[in-house]
């Protein structure tokens, strides 16, 4: 008999209700079946495909397919609403399948809060696509015009009054040519009856009840678990290895080194000594017995104060020059009245609640992997690199996931387990620990910025001068680059919309020294945090009320065009026609959400209110912030209202919902202490010092308003946490008159 078994949670759920019997919830699951392998819904063998993305079951349901990630933002949900209401098909009927990694989807990368801004025509055309080949269907079958039927509510109906339901019409519609693009008739916004609308999550059910499958539940059969001794310095190398005590304890299989990790990283495995085993408990005893010494290699130099100091002093100094207008050094020289700011923010985690993991089955010279990842495509890509496959013998189905924020778009995790499941011609399943996943992330970048700026006698921004210097995710992919590229200057640096005739933007260089990765926002974060800030340090030197003044700053209604200002710009890789930058949307949203928050309202002592507003992936959103400050210094926040354009939303709870997520990520991002480094190596590892918002933290209350506008639709996950944790320090201030320029706020309000 073993000693030790693996357990997963929902068996801990059901012992736990055994020993204790007034555990109404953990005795109800006790009904719940385990998951097994195999990723939410199935596809139906006997199916009818109409096209890529919908098939008709001989039932007469219908099956969407989703080929994003879905990681809590609800896309699968989404794209379901979407194709459903210009199919008119009943969404009682509706199963939703989830794509493996396969180029045919098209982009599957699930960041960049593009999901519905890149999709939104194209599936509406795939449901349209499918509503007409029913309607023709019904049309041969009464030997009428198809100008006669019309589909609704998962039926055929004609002018006569027949009808046809989508299971009578299943067989023959999916034997016609679909429609030419041209052919199609979209729905008018006034009929739809999904689109913008509240639909709760499909998985909501299965989640609640246990039923969903995660990464951590895929279970296949003899498989093994790997846990991994990463070295602690990116590119270190082993020196020796003593796996004796490790090999000696009971269930271990096999150790084995991995291969060495070099510049530049990429996606690749960051390498170590992995410890396969019959279950987790005896992997991670054993990786706990091994002993290794490392060499470290040039990054152990990596050491935080010392290399805030070097951000501090290249934003000192004339940099790079991004984009200009008139000439701000010119205007600050000659200015009587100015005003200057540094601002610093750590590297931060994007700590997911589930950690990274993957299972893999190699058999036959072929891989199966089963992940939470955002983009299975390089997963499929970097397996088949690393196991010398061709693309088609690899295979990646995807999970739900416990969060994401960009760090299992890096699909290194996966990577590992195909690996070792090479490695032993079966399945692993490889399994991150909160401590493995903040130790050995893809850190976002650290940052200091320098702001300065010249105010005429009226008040009004004369000359603006912003300098920006931070580790480049450019590092991961190119050795030795310490330049930011431009799809990291466009969030919220280059695309600055203050509007004033002297404008100067500059860019410094910072090696990177760990690896550096995208994160909810990316730079949006501190690039919103220095730049509302410093918009409210100038509305109090001008003696002037924030929000009035944040709408001076950002000037009159237009659309702004960077590129007459030298300025190469990407725009989230969306049209510019399409999605110009209006600061009138901009200035909606400031104005909308003041009235919500009722600003201008005489405030208790110790009590003030913050306002921020930012653009981000072509969304607009403006936040304000109340808080309560005691003379001890223990913040309390009160209150976040948020105002939205995202141009047409497709589900109205989840953007709400986002806003609010997206809101407390940013707290997370203004509380945490941050990803520190000695020795190059990170010297946090989990909750208690690297810190996430609690309950108690968070606002006590959230309102949220969707503008409703005729735009195309937008981002959401992302758009809302920049602007949080400027116009929370912003309150601050307002509150106790102290300012906060550098993240996190820790103990500043108590010194």
């Amino acid at each position: 008999m073993k000693r030790y078994f693996d357990m997963d949670r929902r068996q801990f759920l059901k012992v736990g209700a055994t020993l204790s019997s007034g555990l109404v919830l953990g005795t109800h699951l006790l009904s719940v079946p385990r998951a097994q392998a195999g990723v939410l819904d199935q596809p139906d063998p006997s199916g009818l495909r109409a096209n890529l993305f919908v098939a008709l079951r001989l039932d007469g349901s219908v099956e969407i397919t989703c080929h994003r990630s879905d990681m809590g933002q609800q896309i699968r949900t989404a794209i379901a609403q979407i194709v459903a209401d210009e199919m008119e098909a009943d969404w009682q009927q509706v199963h939703v399948i989830q794509a493996p990694g396969d180029a045919a989807y098209g982009d599957q990368n699930t960041d960049g809060s593009r999901s519905i801004r890149f999709n939104f025509e194209r599936l509406r055309k795939l449901g349209a696509s499918a509503r007409a080949m029913l309607e023709q269907a019904a049309a041969n079958r009464w030997q009428v015009e198809v100008a006669t039927c019309k589909a609704q509510n998962h039926q055929v109906t004609h002018a006569s009054g027949k009808q046809l339901s989508f299971a009578e019409l299943a067989q023959e519609a999916v034997t016609l040519t679909p429609p030419k693009a041209e052919q199609l008739t979209l729905k008018p916004r006034s009929e739809w009856r999904y689109i913008r609308t509240g639909k709760a999550s499909i998985d909501l059910p299965d989640i609640v009840q246990g039923q969903a499958t995660f990464a951590a539940d895929v279970r296949l059969p003899d498989t093994k678990v790997a846990v991994i001794a990463r070295p602690p310095v990116v590119f270190g190398t082993i020196k020796s290895l003593d796996d004796k005590a490790a090999r000696a304890i009971d269930g271990v299989i096999d150790i084995v080194r991995l291969p060495e990790s070099k510049a530049p990283a990429g996606f690749y495995p960051k390498g170590g000594v992995a410890v396969i085993a019959d279950n987790t408990w005896a992997a991670n005893k054993a990786r706990q017995a091994l002993k290794i010494e490392w060499n470290d290699g040039d990054n152990a130099a990596y050491n935080s104060p010392a290399y805030k100091q070097s951000l501090l002093e290249t934003v000192r100094q004339p940099a790079a020059r991004v984009r200009a207008k008139g000439d701000a050094r010119k205007a600050l020289s000659g200015a009587s009245l100015t005003h200057e700011a540094e601002y610093y923010v750590p590297h931060l985690a994007q700590a997911p609640m589930e950690p990274p993991c993957a299972t893999a089955r190699y058999a036959k010279g072929a891989v199966e992997v089963w992940a939470a990842t955002q983009n299975p495509q390089a997963d499929q890509s970097l397996v088949a690199e690393l196991l010398e496959l061709d693309k088609d013998k690899v295979t990646i189905h995807v999970t739900l996931l416990g969060g994401g924020f960009g760090r299992k778009s890096k699909p290194d995790f996966s990577a590992e387990a195909a690996l070792l499941a090479k490695h032993i011609g079966g399945t692993v399943r490889v399994q991150w620990t909160r401590e493995d996943d903040i130790q050995h992330s893809y850190y976002h970048a650290v940052s200091a910025q320098r702001l300065e700026a010249a105010l005429t006698p009226e008040g009004k921004i004369d000359a603006f001068y912003h300098r920006t210097a931070f580790s480049p995710i450019a590092s991961t992919f190119t050795a030795g680059e310490t330049k930011p590229e431009s799809f990291e200057l466009d969030l919220g640096f280059t695309d600055s919309p203050i509007h004033t005739p002297n404008l100067l933007l500059e860019r410094g260089e910072a090696r990177a020294m760990t690896r550096i990765g995208w994160m909810r926002s990316v730079s949006n974060i501190f690039h919103a945090f220095a730049v509302q800030s410093f918009l409210n340090e100038l509305a109090h030197k001008a003696n002037q009320d924030p929000k009035d003044f944040l709408l001076k700053a950002i000037g009159p209604d237009r659309h702004i065009d960077f590129a007459a200002q030298g300025a190469t710009y990407a725009n989230y890789s969306s049209s510019q026609k399409e999605y110009p930058y209006d600061t009138a949307r901009l200035r909606q949203v400031i104005e909308k959400v003041a009235e919500m928050a009722d600003w201008g309202r005489e405030m208790p002592k110790g009590r003030g209110l913050g306002i921020a507003a930012h653009r981000s992936f072509v969304t607009y959103v403006a936040t304000v912030v109340e808080v309560e400050v005691s003379d001890s210094g223990k913040l309390d926040i009160i209150k976040t209202w948020v105002a939205i354009d995202a141009g047409a939303v497709v589900n109205t709870d989840t953007v709400v919902n986002q806003c609010e997520g997206g809101s407390i990520f940013g707290l997370s991002c203004a509380l945490s202490k941050g990803i520190t480094f000695n020795a190059g190596r990170a010297e946090q590892s989990n909750f208690h010092d690297y810190r996430v918002a609690r309950m108690n933290e968070s606002p006590l209350d959230f309102e949220v308003s969707i503008i409703d506008s005729d735009a195309p639709p937008a981002g959401v996950g992302e758009p809302p946490t920049p602007p949080f944790a400027p116009a929370l320090c912003n309150a601050i201030y307002a509150a106790c008159g102290k300012r906060i320029r550098e993240l996190p706020i820790g103990d500043q309000l108590k010194s």
